[in-house]
């Protein structure tokens, strides 16, 4: 499986990347020793739990129907349950008054949003009918209003420092770009202006939370301006190609199937922006992770990572 090839291990890692993630990433220039370990691994027991877990899960979505198609993912509602099973963990290690000491100091970090855009509003076919009865404002504000008490409930469980991703410019993906063969050698219009309007809601939620909830320090990260720019002007990040997939098996930009063991793997993967149809490679996250850590009030609001920490 060409997923995980550059990972230290060189082996699949359940990570949609020939390499790291961004959250990977950031781990390791905070001085992490080890990456966080999955919630649903055997050997996440004892005291590794201590040291900060992964809950993330491929196709997973704030709504609960997401990824429907794709049988065992993981939604957020149930990545949060998973979470407050390792908080009671947490509490009956250290006693109450250490354990919540300790989850104030944690980072959080959750980035989600985009599978319930291209994997529910947006499928081809498969959405039809529910695009001609729900229009664009109103599937985003029910995405904002089930990530309110999604955030609200993380902030009850112990949750201060959170760190909250937008969605990025996925009409520039190369399986949009496929799909949308009208669109040309452009990004495509309609996603990219339903992450917008998505975006421009989380901010005002970010703002609403952090102005309602005591000592919540909640940062919104503009990934979607990040990234924008990184494939705009990719050659000044290092890059060569910016559309088409480095994995890929077929479609003018290497889109329409996932990477697999059939696939083709480019030569250079630090060239290419895109690892698959939908993530970017371990160079592109290395470039977005940077501007997290230690971006100004553009890129990261109203505080950078290292700040964050440091608050």
């Amino acid at each position: 499986m060409p997923n995980g090839m550059d990972f230290p291990t060189r082996q699949p890692t359940g990570r949609f990347t020939n390499g790291r993630t961004i959250a990977d990433i950031l781990g390791q220039e905070l001085g992490l020793e080890n990456f966080t370990p999955p919630y649903m691994a055997p050997t996440t027991v004892g005291p590794a739990v201590l040291q900060g877990v992964n809950y993330a899960s491929g196709a997973g979505g704030i709504l609960s129907h997401t990824g429907n198609a794709f049988g065992g993912r993981i939604h957020l509602d149930a990545q949060i349950d998973n979470f407050a099973h390792t908080r009671e963990y947490v509490i009956s290690s250290l006693g109450m008054p250490a354990a919540l000491s300790l989850l104030r100091s944690a980072l959080f970090s959750v980035v989600i949003g985009s599978n319930d855009l291209i994997n529910n509003y947006l499928t081809p076919v498969v959405s039809v009918p529910e695009r001609a009865v729900v229009s664009p404002e109103e599937f985003v504000e029910a995405m904002i209003s089930k990530y309110r008490m999604q955030l609200m409930r993380l902030y009850l469980l112990g949750a201060r420092k959170i760190i909250v991703a937008n969605v990025g410019p996925i009409g520039c993906i190369p399986y949009e770009r496929d799909t949308n063969p009208s669109a040309g050698s452009n990004c495509v219009e309609f996603p990219n202006q339903m992450a917008q309007s998505y975006n421009k809601r989380l901010k005002d939620l970010v703002l609403e939370l952090r102005s309602n909830l005591e000592g919540a320090l909640i940062v919104y990260a503009d990934v979607y301006r990040i990234v924008a720019d990184i494939i705009q002007n990719h050659k000044n990040y290092g890059f060569e190609v910016a559309d088409f997939a480095c994995c890929f098996l077929t479609g003018r930009f290497g889109g329409l199937v996932p990477c697999g063991p059939t696939s083709k793997v480019c030569p250079d993967r630090s060239k290419y922006v895109f690892w698959d149809p939908y993530h970017p490679t371990d160079a592109a996250n290395i470039a977005i992770a940077r501007r997290l850590l230690d971006g100004d009030l553009n890129d990261i609001f109203p505080m950078n990572v290292r700040q964050l920490v440091g608050a």
